[in-house]
């Protein structure tokens, strides 16, 4: 099983998310892609196999994950203040994989419904729901 995490800006809930995922699901591949290098150092340093950074390895890594996991910005063009690219969302959104997206109010998006929560709440709904895909 693989498992994608994205992340931008500074990588802090991609940190929280590999750290997460390492200690709570033994044996997942986890590949971490930051869409800058400081997101993607987070993310190395909180345990990933493998990281890699860029609209490319976004790419390349969403047709090979079984999962993505990362916040709700890596589907929509523009988001975390403009990392994302209008390709990366696409190849986010059109990967045969799996997607857990954490709901954040961020960046000019919101999401309607969503209650007030930590992240580190988000988060640990998005690894219960990755643990029940597994």
């Amino acid at each position: 099983m693989k498992v994608l995490v994205i992340d931008g800006q500074g990588g802090g809930m991609g940190k929280q998310l590999v750290s997460q995922i390492k200690t709570t699901i033994p044996g997942v591949e986890v590949v971490a892609v930051g869409t800058n290098s400081l997101a993607t150092q987070a993310m190395l340093k909180a345990g990933a196999d493998a990281v890699a950074t860029g609209e490319n390895a976004l790419i390349v890594n969403c047709r090979k994950a079984d999962v993505i996991i990362g916040p709700v910005g890596i589907v929509i063009a523009d988001a975390l203040l403009g990392e994302i690219s209008p390709a990366m969302a696409t190849a986010v959104a059109q990967s045969n994989a799996k997607r857990i997206l954490i709901p954040t109010n961020l960046c000019d998006n919101y999401i309607a419904g969503i209650h007030e929560s930590t992240v580190s709440e988000l988060i640990a709904d998005g690894i219960r729901k990755l643990q029940s895909f597994l």
